[in-house]
């Protein structure tokens, strides 16, 4: 039988140990820059990675990691939550209580890319009126897209559509998510490249 788990003594001893790699020129150029968290240590991306790999996949323990208003806390919840087990509604939790840019682009690199939805909530997400939301979107297309996995024909003008508004958008973090995940769709092939051509002409190439 296993033994009940304390999760609130994990979480308390995991957040003494950023402690270990606080970089104070870090978080006060993060706070410069508008970075709003409750707490930030600073910590590199490296170091948290190396943390993750030491916790492993743990559902229960990334859930409780994402209810702390602290920044190291929210990406290593990204990093350990497996993607397999996240139910579709956390997903969305998370996106709503997702309120900055650094957190945003993390949880799409390193988690929503590899769920087994990722696609149908990156076209969600795009359609969207909430730059965050649509920054998680276009990256989560593009690193699908970099994989090979080919939209069908819906996708594609749904796609495009999105582009050509996130283009000329306000946001420049949503502008280059954007573009990059065009580029990412020409890669495909021939065919993608003329049709994001002929969508976007006048607008990106």
């Amino acid at each position: 039988m296993e033994t009940e788990r304390n999760i609130s003594a994990e979480v308390n001893a995991i957040k003494r140990s950023f402690r270990l790699m606080m970089n104070g020129v870090t978080a006060q150029s993060m706070r410069e820059k508008g970075s709003d968290y409750h707490v930030n240590w600073g910590a590199s991306l490296p170091m948290l990675k190396q943390k993750a790999q030491e916790i492993g996949y743990d559902y229960r323990l990334a859930v409780e990691l994402w209810k702390e208003d602290v920044r190291e806390c929210k990406i290593l919840a990204t990093l350990i939550m497996p993607p397999a087990e996240m139910p579709s509604e956390v997903v969305d939790i998370w996106m709503e209580q997702t309120r900055t840019q650094e957190i945003a682009e993390m949880a799409a690199f390193n988690l929503y890319r590899h769920l087994t939805d990722a696609a149908d909530k990156a076209f969600c997400w795009i359609a969207s009126e909430k730059p965050l939301f649509q920054l998680c979107g276009f990256i989560v297309l593009g690193r699908l897209f970099m994989e090979g996995r080919e939209p069908n024909e819906r996708g594609i003008n749904e796609f495009l559509d999105q582009a050509a508004v996130a283009l000329q958008g306000e946001s420049l973090a949503v502008r280059k998510a954007a573009a990059n995940s065009v580029y990412r769709f020409a890669d495909l092939g021939l065919v993608y490249e003329r049709m994001a051509k002929s969508a976007l002409k006048g607008l990106f190439f």
